[in-house]
């Protein structure tokens, strides 16, 4: 009856471990992470997301004014990953940027901004309140004024211009006008991801076919751009993006240009990619699809953080 009892104990502890972050116990005492892949095993077979879900839906019934749309987003979170030894994959302190073109109008204004491994998270705002900045901002494209960003365990402020190319090949992005090679196949335009940072042929061979197989076009490997409707190049630069399995997936507008039906498709992708672990980060103006989806949501207005909302909506924006 005794190791039944601690059995059961065991089990249970392993699953809270899994649902906050995927810690586990050292035998040193320390909690370190796990690989997320643990998340799909079959003794756990909601994950912390779904979970969290049901215990909206179910506040919800048993109080008909709860609601999930504004709920702030809760310091135990943060909190748990810190206790799990979690480091955030994107921090950003007090950062600041100012364009000479508009010295009096900062493009980003003391920005301070923690997200975690795991999340998927939208940000939104009107046309000019600072988000391509941000963005460009955690893919070294621009230097803030002033500030510390560190975008997974690199520090940005300090990293040597002669290195930011190898930076980004390891961060996903995937863009608007999806930026695809025009004279390549599927299958090269996602090979060239993997040429870009020297691993070898047999890794090329392996993943691709692997990551188009993922994102609905294993049947499209030697197809052009141009013989690919708007929804399959943009799921073609989301395997591009993910083929050196990376850490962090950034996406500035990635259904802007897509009818609602094909948006949603992307959108289930990005959050199949986000189940195995990947952190997506998404910039959008689609009402519809952030306020449905119940995620983190981070509002930016000129150059402020005005909102930051676990399970939040899209708030009174608009699309200028």
């Amino acid at each position: 009856m005794g190791d039944h009892f601690r059995k059961h104990k065991e089990e249970k502890r392993a699953k809270k471990d899994r649902a906050f972050g995927g810690a586990s116990k050292h035998p040193s005492g320390s909690l370190t992470p796990v690989d997320p892949a643990i998340l799909n095993v079959p003794e756990v077979p909601l994950d912390a997301d779904e979970r969290r879900q049901v215990t909206d839906l179910n506040d919800a019934l048993k109080n008909p004014g709860f609601t999930s749309v504004f709920a702030p987003v809760g310091e135990s979170r943060k909190k748990m990953a810190r206790d799990a030894g979690l480091q955030p994959v994107i921090l950003m302190e007090n950062v600041t940027k100012v364009y000479p073109a508009q010295p009096n109008k900062p493009a980003l204004e003391n920005v301070d901004l923690e997200i975690f491994p795991g999340e998927f998270v939208f940000l939104v705002g009107h046309s000019g309140s600072g988000k391509t900045t941000l963005l460009r901002t955690m893919l070294r494209e621009v230097k803030p004024t002033n500030g510390r960003v560190l975008i997974a365990g690199q520090d940005l402020m300090r990293i040597r211009n002669r290195k930011i190319p190898l930076f980004r090949r390891q961060i996903g992005a995937v863009f608007q006008d999806f930026k695809l090679l025009p004279g390549k196949t599927a299958y090269e335009n996602v090979a060239f991801a993997l040429e870009c940072i020297g691993k070898p042929r047999g890794v090329v061979r392996a993943q691709v076919p692997e990551v188009l197989r993922l994102v609905g076009l294993g049947d499209q490997m030697n197809s052009m751009p141009d013989q690919l409707s708007g929804g399959e190049q943009q799921r073609l630069s989301v395997a591009r993006a993910m083929v050196n399995r990376p850490p962090l997936l950034i996406c500035d507008e990635p259904t802007g240009n897509l009818d609602p039906a094909i948006s949603l498709g992307i959108m289930k992708l990005l959050e199949r990619i986000n189940r195995t672990g990947t952190t997506v980060l998404v910039a959008t103006h689609d009402r519809e699809m952030v306020d449905s989806m119940h995620r983190r949501v981070i509002a930016l207005e000129s150059g402020h953080v005005i909102r930051d909302q676990e399970r939040g909506g899209y708030g009174n924006y608009g699309t200028v």
